[in-house]
Formats: C-alpha cells, structure tokens, sequence
C-alpha cells in the first residue's frame, strides 16, 4: 500500500513537466494522450527542436524514473536540452540523472533503457537499434566539443555520426567516441573505451582502447534475482 501511494505521489508530482513537454512537441490530439512521462527530478533546460515518436500510447517514453541502487534517485537529475531532431520508438525508459544534449539528430529503436546517471551527446547523429540496454555512467558522444586546426587552418577532428545496433549492452562507465560503429548482439565491457568501429557481431569487446575478446555469445536478462523471488 505504501509503495502503491508512493507511485501515486510520484506520477502526480510529474505532472507540470509532462504538460509542458507533451504540449511543446505534439499536436493537441496526441499530446492529450500523454505518450512522453516526465518526473518532476528531469530539468527540461532547453525545449526547442522536434521529438517524433513512433506510436502515441501513454507512457511510450519515460524521463527521470527508474531506480539503481546505488544512487540516491532524490537527488539525481535528469537533463533534457534538445535544440536538434529526436526520435523515439516504443517503451523508451531514460533513468535518472541521465542527460540527453541533442543538437544534431538521435534516433532510439523500441526497447531502449538507459538505466541512471548516463550521458547522450548528439551534435552530428547517433543512431540507435532496438532492445539497447545501457548501464550508469556512460557516455556517448558525436563530438570533441571543441575544434582542432592543423597549421594549414584544416579541422582536425569533425564531428562524426555513432551507430549502435540492435541489442547492445553498453555496460558502467564505458564511453563511445565519435565515429564509432557498433554491431548488433555485442556487449561492451565495464570501463571500456571505444573509439573504432566493432566489426563483429555477438562478441565482447573490453578494454581502453576496446577490443574483441570474447565471440558468438548471447545475452539476457540476469535470472538470479528471478530465481531469488520465486
């Protein structure tokens, strides 16, 4: 009972911020419908740009909500600055203290989880698949944020488009450079650092600067705590 007035307390305290989101992106007709829920915990610093969505159900995409244990949630928050394009597919879940900076273009495929405290920057693109499971403090970024010239006044480090496909695992405190291209059914390793593309697929890739370790491996959904409660 508590936990349920809790959840309650929750979804009404969000309710000013999914107002203002639903209403600045969507139509009357579809904002109505509330498909974007945004805790009260996401600061919405810069809402300017376009969000598409793949379907309009309530509750498609969620902001700021979600809970690892090792953070305190209360005290985490989520940042929304977004001047370019988004576009989302179905059951999007963005956790706390994550932030997406999006002046370029992001595209996220159904099924994504982004668990807390993880970072998307986007000022070129970053393409992203469907059933893409990213842990805490990640970081994935398009850009240098600040140029370098050569002495023939030539940029040296562009911005340069990510790819991450279907069903990846990026786990804790891995970055993805720019320019990055990661295939589908791979697992990016804890504290890993990836800055040339992943050819392969189904494989593990560990280390800074990554590499493949490990391949022809599946992952899921660990069963122990599943075990634990039945």
């Amino acid at each position: 009972m508590i936990d349920l007035l809790g959840k309650i307390f929750l979804y009404l305290g969000s309710l000013p911020n999914t107002l203002l989101f639903n209403f600045k992106y969507f139509k009357f007709i579809d904002a109505i419908r509330f498909p974007v829920i945004v805790s009260h915990r996401v600061w919405l610093k810069k809402l300017s740009g376009q969000v598409e969505l793949q379907g309009m159900s309530f509750g498609s995409v969620r902001m700021g909500f979600n809970d690892v244990g090792i953070f305190d949630k209360k005290h985490s928050r989520t940042i929304w600055e977004v001047s370019g394009k988004v576009q989302f597919g179905n059951n999007i879940k963005i956790g706390h203290g994550s932030k997406i900076c999006v002046a370029g273009e992001l595209e996220v495929g159904n099924d994504f989880v982004m668990t807390a405290e993880s970072t998307v920057i986007a000022n070129k693109k970053i393409t992203i698949g469907n059933h893409v499971l990213i842990s805490w403090d990640v970081l994935i970024m398009d850009t240098d944020y600040h140029d370098i010239w050569d002495e023939n006044d030539c940029l040296l480090n562009a911005d340069q488009a990510i790819y991450i496909g279907n069903k990846v695992w990026i786990a804790c405190r891995s970055t993805i450079l720019k320019g990055v291209c990661i295939q589908n059914g791979n697992v990016i390793g804890a504290c890993s650092t990836v800055t040339k593309s992943v050819t392969s697929m189904n494989s593990v890739i560990v280390g800074s600067p990554a590499k493949v370790v490990k391949e022809h491996i599946t992952w899921g959904k660990h069963e122990a705590n599943e075990k634990i409660k039945r």
